[in-house]
């Protein structure tokens, strides 16, 4: 009996698809071979884009290309500028923005306002507020035996503080936004709360301490749930990518599908591997089309060239093309092939009426 290379599942002779994940059995080759790994020998299709860019006339050295540039798209997996928000996996779940600035707390004597006082500086330190003014003029009026100036100086600290630490949750409340439709959150907002009660009763320190751990618990999350992330959106864009090209992606969705779940039940290692395999499924659904497309791009960039034309910016993007799918990085190459088809449909050989020298440059995020 068969195993789904996808998810492993036993797949009985004469299905048509594995009946757990319902990869189509006709991608069964193509994911094999991708799960195979670097071992297996290049794949075709990295051959082919090799061909491609040897038969682009070059006359001149080819630009090197940045070596971050390949993992640059990958560097923020949450944030691909390109391709808006990742789709949800996971019901929202509420957390409570902050509805006013914290309460002055209540009057106090001499001894506890200086207490106060010294908390203030050492939160607006780790915070990396300037307080130099505020703490000379508290040294002035300590000088001057003025109470009145110690205590109004005193306000002054809270709200400068206070107002900081709404705008620290304010942003952090956006990062676990971000993160929580697609990963579980119970600790960072366990701790949201935490904040929120510190700053009700004013205690500021807390409430400070409390948003640092807000902040390293997103940023472990992040990490750990990173590279699920990346392949969430890499499949979104490939089964939109096949839509866009006409082709139906239903074959390759059952794998897909099934990652979402195990990504929404916190099941991360095996969630990643079907996302992955996946990515290779829809890739080879999309591939056919892709290589028409990348063809006929290929055959006006030779234009261009032939007429005179700048296309070094392009060929920068193709041999990106070419990096991002020996790393299969879908996104990233997909991305890449987006710019060198936007340049190729935009530029125009030098003469040809109606484009000007600007238009052979490569699309930016402006444009």
């Amino acid at each position: 009996m068969l195993a789904c290379p996808a998810c492993g599942s036993p797949v009985p002779p004469e299905a048509t698809s594995c009946p757990e994940c319902h990869l189509a059995g006709a991608l069964f080759g193509a994911v094999t071979e991708a799960a195979a790994g670097p071992s297996a020998g290049d794949p075709a299709y990295l051959r082919t884009i090799a061909e491609l860019i040897s038969t682009v006339d070059l006359d001149g050295p080819l630009a090197e290309l940045n070596p971050d540039a390949a993992g640059a798209v990958l560097s923020r997996p949450a944030r691909f500028p390109a391709l808006g928000a990742a789709a949800p996996v996971r019901p929202p779940v509420e957390v409570e923005p902050l509805r006013d600035l914290p309460r002055l707390p209540p009057p106090a004597d001499a001894a506890m306002l200086r207490r106060r006082i010294e908390e203030y500086s050492s939160t607006a330190q780790r915070l990396g507020l300037d307080f130099t003014d505020l703490d000379d003029r508290m040294d002035e009026a300590n000088d001057a035996a003025d109470e009145a100036a110690v205590a109004d100086l005193a306000r002054q600290m809270f709200v400068h503080l206070a107002s900081a630490l709404s705008e620290e949750y304010a942003v952090a409340l956006g990062r676990r936004n971000e993160l929580a439709p697609i990963v579980p959150t119970p600790d960072a907002d366990a701790e949201f709360e935490g904040v929120r009660a510190a700053l009700e009763t004013g205690d500021l320190a807390g409430a400070q301490r409390r948003l640092a751990h807000v902040r390293e618990t997103l940023g472990a999350i992040e990490e750990d749930w990173a590279a699920g992330r990346i392949l969430l959106t890499e499949c979104e864009l490939l089964a939109q990518t096949a839509r866009e090209l006409g082709i139906d992606p239903g074959p390759a969705l059952g794998p897909f599908e099934e990652g979402r779940r195990r990504f929404r039940n916190a099941q991360r290692p095996e969630a990643e591997r079907l996302l992955a395999r996946a990515a290779v499924a829809l890739w080879a659904l999309v591939q056919p089309r892709f290589f028409e497309e990348i063809h006929r791009v290929r055959d006006r960039l030779v234009q261009l060239r032939s007429a005179g034309g700048d296309i070094q910016p392009a060929l920068v993007d193709l041999r990106e093309v070419s990096v991002e799918l020996r790393q299969r990085n879908f996104a990233g190459m997909l991305l890449a092939f987006g710019r060198v088809r936007a340049f190729a449909d935009r530029a125009a050989p030098p003469g040809e009426p109606g484009d000007a020298p600007a238009a052979m440059r490569p699309t930016s995020a402006s444009d």
